[in-house]
């Protein structure tokens, strides 16, 4: 119940009952909603600032989330950048250093996308993350450049060491007779006296002695080039076609055990010791051709033979003496 008021009236010397109007009653009944609004807006404001609505948690929560996941993505994208990295150095320094292929330049491994535009549809967004985005994402561009690079050099490496595979195949790597006691070397490569000429000459093989008729074994993989019969020079003789600039020929062979065009393995007999054409005594004049020039075959003889082998057949094929052909 509300208090009644009195004022003084000077007029009539008496305490008049005070009444209010109307406006008045508008008036404080504005004056107190006005300062009730002003109130909670002040408290609203107050409160929103220091404390966060439930929709506003829901989404900070789910933005540390996000943020958490960035992080953790980050973190494997360059645990995976360092494993790429161990890749790249193996494949450098080991399997390239043993296919004797030539390392990828730093420059191709790590050269990046072009365009400076490359991720404005993330910069146009205004994200509040966005440098954490971009750092992300411009690593795993550079990752997913990387990982095509090294495939390809694997693709590349695959594909040599097959090729190895087969040259070391088809290297001329053994003696075309057995030799165990290596007592059959009878002239080596290099300037010898001819037989029958009697003067020192390019002797462009090796001789090795044998009863006539001993088998004579093919010393790399190949195909039989030239299965050919003349009544001097080389007599019967045969060239072997290995492949990688390797070509071998048998001569003053007594029979063959080939024809031209077949394939044959290190190991396999072509023919059989003779002494057909210029020779002076049963043997096998053996000659290794590598890219059109004559090299020497001791040279080449490292697959059967122990190192301690390997000097005494050196020695033996230094000595100049007369060849057998």
């Amino acid at each position: 119940m509300s208090r009644i008021k009195y004022y003084y009236d000077p007029k009539t010397c008496k305490y008049e009952r005070y009444v209010r109007s109307k406006w008045d009653i508008t008036l404080n009944a504005l004056g107190f909603l006005s300062l009730s609004s002003l109130l909670a807006v002040g408290i609203l404001i107050v409160f929103s600032h220091y404390f966060d609505s439930p929709k506003e948690l829901l989404l900070k929560r789910e933005n540390k989330e996000l943020k958490l996941y960035y992080e953790l993505m980050d973190q494997e994208v360059t645990r995976l950048t360092t494993m790429m990295g161990d890749l790249q150095e193996r494949d450098d320094n080991l399997y390239r250093v043993i296919f004797e292929s030539e390392p990828i330049p730093n420059t191709v491994r790590r050269a990046g996308y072009g365009g400076t535009d490359r991720f404005r549809e993330v910069k146009d967004k205004g994200l509040n993350q966005e440098k954490m985005i971009i750092s992300v994402m411009e690593k795993l561009e550079s990752l997913k450049k990387q990982m095509f690079v090294q495939s390809k050099s694997y693709d590349e490496l695959s594909a040599t060491a097959l090729n190895k595979e087969e040259y070391w195949a088809s290297i001329p790597a053994i003696q075309p007779i057995h030799n165990e006691e290596l007592n059959r070397l009878a002239s080596g490569y290099g300037m010898r006296i001819h037989p029958i000429l009697k003067v020192r000459k390019m002797h462009t093989g090796v001789d090795f002695s044998a009863p006539k008729g001993t088998p004579i074994y093919v010393t790399g993989d190949g195909v039989v080039k030239t299965v050919r019969t003349e009544f001097g020079g080389y007599g019967k003789h045969i060239e072997v076609d290995h492949g990688f600039g390797f070509v071998t020929r048998y001569a003053h062979m007594n029979d063959f055990g080939v024809r031209v065009g077949q394939r044959v393995k290190r190991g396999d007999q072509i023919g059989t010791v003779g002494n057909t054409g210029s020779s002076t005594a049963p043997h096998v004049h053996y000659e290794v051709i590598k890219d059109g020039k004559y090299m020497n075959p001791v040279n080449y003889f490292f697959k059967d033979l122990e190192p301690a082998e390997f000097d005494k057949i050196l020695e033996l094929a230094s000595r100049e003496n007369q060849s057998l052909s």
